[in-house]
């Protein structure tokens, strides 16, 4: 889920799709696509089910192109990746569960703040948002052996290119945790899962995972196929409060 340069237009979104495929491969692409970088990591739902309401979620655009998925955790701090934050202004869609509607905020002079060593970035949004706010989980709100839920409007498919099948409603995804110290992209400490009825991959980064109605985990890394690993956020509650003070 690495995003390094400056994106805009369709290269921001292929690459932000790619970002949440490492460190495993990527399905194949198509003949006429390029291949995925070997450092790309970025996810989205593939399988899983549309979801009717998610009052918290926000669609992340860099420079005004799709990119990635966030929760919104305070009035005015949107919580996501950090390698969904790089290369242009950061805003969202929030309110619906259609990533076309909703209101948009935008990122506020200097509002983007990345952890020193997780993928995680907090975003400090231009104006406060009346809803209702993701809580966040602390340490023992996800185990090994739970059934997770994991949110985003990435990609549904494996044969084209992810900007071709982003999701336009907000997915959900049934994930069995296997592993809740794991690393995530940046070599920070990790939820992993496996595969239930979908699974994550471009898109989906920056999302949350749910463990027992609360957000336990940011979306990092994808193989599309049977493995995920969110960014375990119980650890790095102290982070978070400092910001956004939640």
């Amino acid at each position: 889920m690495s995003v390094r340069s400056t994106l805009s237009g369709a290269a921001a979104l292929v690459l932000a799709a790619l970002a949440f495929t490492a460190p495993a491969q990527a399905a194949p692409a198509p003949q006429e696509a390029p291949a995925p970088p070997a450092d790309a990591v970025q996810p989205f739902i593939i399988d899983g089910r549309e979801v009717d309401s998610a009052p918290w979620a926000a669609r992340l655009f860099i420079d005004g192109q799709e990119n990635c998925s966030a929760s919104i955790i305070a009035p005015e701090w949107v919580l996501t990746a950090e390698h969904c934050v790089a290369g242009g202004e950061v805003s969202f869609n929030v309110g619906d569960v259609d990533q076309t509607q909703g209101e948009h905020v935008t990122q506020v002079p200097g509002g983007v703040h990345t952890h020193p060593s997780a993928d995680l970035a907090l975003v400090n949004i231009d104006r406060a948002v009346d809803t209702e706010y993701a809580p966040l989980g602390s340490v023992g709100d996800v185990a090994v052996g739970d059934t997770v839920q994991t949110y985003g409007w990435g990609a549904t498919c494996t044969d084209r290119p992810e900007i071709q099948c982003q999701s336009q409603i907000l997915k959900v995804a049934d994930v069995q945790v296997t592993d809740i110290g794991c690393s995530d992209y940046r070599g920070g400490t990790a939820v992993c899962a496996s595969r239930g009825d979908g699974i994550p991959a471009g898109g989906d980064s920056g999302g949350p995972m749910f463990s027992g109605g609360v957000q336990v985990g940011v979306a990092s890394t994808s193989d599309r196929a049977t493995r995920t690993a969110y960014t375990n956020i119980t650890e790095y509650r102290d982070w978070i409060s400092s910001l956004a003070g939640v």
